[in-house]
């Protein structure tokens, strides 16, 4: 579920993770499977995007990943002429709307007075949260007053921060400051409704989601290494499996994934009635696989070209 969660959990926690990244073990910046060759810059990088199109629309679809280690080469001639011939951006949520996280998170992920996130898991469960919990430096009670699904994002980013990914280094940060200003952005999606979707889950699914993160803690920078990888090369496929790997909730897969693939599909659909080149830049999750958006076009009779 990493990739699938990232970019919310950037917006959602990435003011508190980042302040408690500030107070856990010192950021490691090893990355060698990301390195570029010695005396220059990764050659292979070329990121996979593709082209859907009729008479005078062009939709340029862009895979991203939401946090990167900083330094990372990756945007190329290819994705830069696409994106400077465009119109239009379009991303997942708006990129200004971490302002109004505070707000949101205390209205939304903040538990009903009297609970206690511990108190809700079983002894083992509670045994190695708190484990995990001390690992990343943190005082245990720390998430004792949130709903499961903040707490389990916060836990998914922390120790990629640590690692030394950067929210600022990510995919739509790099696009944003790219395209010009005075060009026309748009986004899919309100942060509201992103929240929701986890905010609404049963408390039942939230604790499940929860501790699958918190038992995977510390393969996560691994993970999102070799993904990473996968997503310089243009690996569409080997991206989906590494994904597709990690969906264990069926509920979840169809609300969080196939379901907004669905939406985004006929928004698209219906983006190619009006004239005009748009960038949509969405996670890479969600180009690649079954139930992509490429597959939910295909339904529909629209055809997407990969771009080499």
């Amino acid at each position: 579920m990493l990739t699938r969660f990232l970019r919310l959990a950037t917006l959602v926690v990435g003011t508190l993770a980042l302040q408690l990244t500030a107070s856990c073990a010192g950021a490691s910046e090893t990355h060698a499977a990301l390195s570029p060759a010695a005396g220059g810059e990764r050659e292979t990088a070329r990121p996979a995007i593709w082209r859907v199109a009729d008479e005078d629309t062009t939709i340029y679809l862009f895979g991203t990943i939401h946090a990167l280690p900083r330094d990372l080469a990756w945007y190329g001639p290819q994705i830069a002429t696409a994106l400077e011939a465009s119109d239009e951006l379009v991303t997942e949520v708006d990129l200004s709307a971490a302002q109004k996280m505070p707000a949101l998170v205390l209205s939304k992920a903040t538990l009903p007075e009297g609970q206690n996130l511990r108190a809700m898991l079983t002894p083992e469960e509670r045994k190695i949260y708190e484990e995990t919990m001390v690992s990343l430096g943190l005082p245990i009670e720390t998430f004792d007053r949130y709903e499961p699904w903040y707490a389990a994002m916060t836990f998914s980013l922390i120790p990629l921060l640590n690692a030394g990914y950067d929210t600022e280094s990510g995919v739509e940060s790099v696009l944003a400051r790219h395209f010009g200003e005075s060009k026309e952005r748009d986004h899919l999606e309100t942060v509201d409704f992103q929240i929701d979707l986890f905010d609404s889950l049963p408390m039942e699914t939230q604790l499940k989601y929860l501790n699958e993160v918190v038992r995977t803690v510390p393969g996560l920078t691994e993970e999102l290494d070799a993904m990473v990888v996968e997503w310089l090369e243009g690996d569409a496929n080997a991206l989906a499996k590494l994904i597709n790997a990690q969906e264990t909730d069926p509920l979840v897969y169809k609300r969080v994934i196939t379901d907004r693939n669905a939406n985004w599909a006929d928004w698209i659909d219906k983006r190619l009635d009006r004239p005009g080149t748009v960038f949509m830049a969405v996670g890479a999750g969600h180009l690649a696989g079954k139930g992509s958006v490429q597959d939910q076009l295909r339904k529909r009779g629209i055809k997407s070209a990969r771009l080499r």
